[in-house]
């Protein structure tokens, strides 16, 4: 069922140089840092764990008497 067949070390190299050619070595630490960033951000968001779930459970909470 799959389209182009498996994929081997060959073509995960044929690609890997692509990427270094149209990108350049100095930007790649910066694409994987991102890409790492916005699939952690996904995640949160989907699972509901994210800074505004935080936001809005914090809002129901009653402020301690003085």
């Amino acid at each position: 069922m799959f389209l182009f067949g498996t994929v081997g070390p060959q073509e995960l190299l044929i690609v890997l140089l692509i990427v270094i050619i149209i990108f350049g070595a100095k930007k790649l630490p910066d694409l994987g840092k991102s890409l790492g960033e916005s699939i952690r951000n996904f995640k949160s968001s989907v699972s509901g764990k994210g800074k505004e779930a935080g936001k809005d459970e914090s809002k129901d909470k009653i402020p301690p008497a003085d």
